[in-house]
This record gives C-alpha cells, structure tokens and sequence, in this order.
C-alpha cells in the first residue's frame, strides 16, 4: 500500500500542486493543501470507489480543502486579500485565473447549485475532458457541455450582480 501510495504521489503531486496552485495564489498554501490532500487521500483510500479517476478524485479533495481553508479564514477574520477593483473583461476563464478577482469568484461559485459548482469546477480548476467529467456524474459528454455552459451563464449573471464584470 506505501509503495502504491508513492507510486500516486510522484504521478499526480505536479499537476495537483498545479491545479492546487491556480486556485489559492499563495504557494506555500497550495504546498500545504497538496500535501493535506495525499495525506487525506492515504488515509481514506478505502472510500475511492473508482467511479472516477484518481486524478479527478485527489483535485476534488484539494478544492474542498482549499474551499475548508477559506471558510474558516472567514471565521477567523484573517485577511483575504480581497481587492476592492473589480476587474473588466467578458471572458469568465481569463478571470479565474486573475489573482485578483479569483477569490471573489470563489465566493460566488459557492452561490451555483449543484450540478452547476462542481462541473465548472472540474472543467476550471481540474482542467477535465467533458467526457470525464460526464463520466464523473454518469452522464453524457455533450450534458457535461451543456451543464458547464449553464453554470457558466449563471457565474456570469452572478459577476455581473456583483459589478465585477
């Protein structure tokens, strides 16, 4: 089981670190969530039930680590490097990966209902296929498209509530 679990570390720690990376800004944080996630991951093996792929199973941990991380951040009243420009452009991909507006997007990404949060957040932040991602929920590709788009149209509205776009 360790020598598997080293196995898994080594292939999957860049990308995670990446993906982990993209969505906090801060690269201490992201080493300290991607080695909570394995840590997590070792730990609740047992869980993974295979109806995804491992890749797809760690970066779900990760986010909602990093999305624990956040909320209790609030909780204590720590500064969230909260910019007060919002930034200006149209292009929903280009502001997630703006360090500026990325938290705040965060924020109101937690405002989508499901299916509509995790199928963005798989298709954004994981960088998943439609078809894994149809695969994840046991779906189609083309709903996984449909459903991204629609979340996607609904952060936008969301954004544009919140004067960021």
């Amino acid at each position: 089981m360790k020598r598997e679990f080293h196995e898994i570390y080594e292939k999957y720690s860049p990308d995670l670190y990446s993906f982990i990376l993209r969505m906090c800004g801060s690269e201490q944080l992201a080493k300290d969530i991607l080695q909570d996630t394995m840590l997590k991951a070792m730990t609740n093996a047992d869980n993974f039930k295979g109806s995804c792929s491992v890749r797809t199973w760690l970066c779900t941990i990760a986010k909602n680590l990093y999305f624990d991380h956040l909320k209790k951040a609030e909780t204590k009243n720590h500064p969230l490097d909260i910019l007060d420009e919002p930034a200006s452009t149209s292009n929903i991909e280009a502001d997630i990966i703006n360090k500026d507006t990325s938290l705040r997007i965060h924020h109101l990404l937690h405002e989508l209902e499901e299916p509509y949060r995790e199928v963005f957040t798989l298709r954004v932040f994981a960088e998943l296929k439609f078809s894994d991602i149809g695969n994840v929920f046991g779906k189609s590709e083309n709903w996984a498209g449909v459903t991204f788009y629609r979340a996607k149209q609904k952060l936008i509205q969301l954004m544009k509530k919140e004067g960021l776009l």
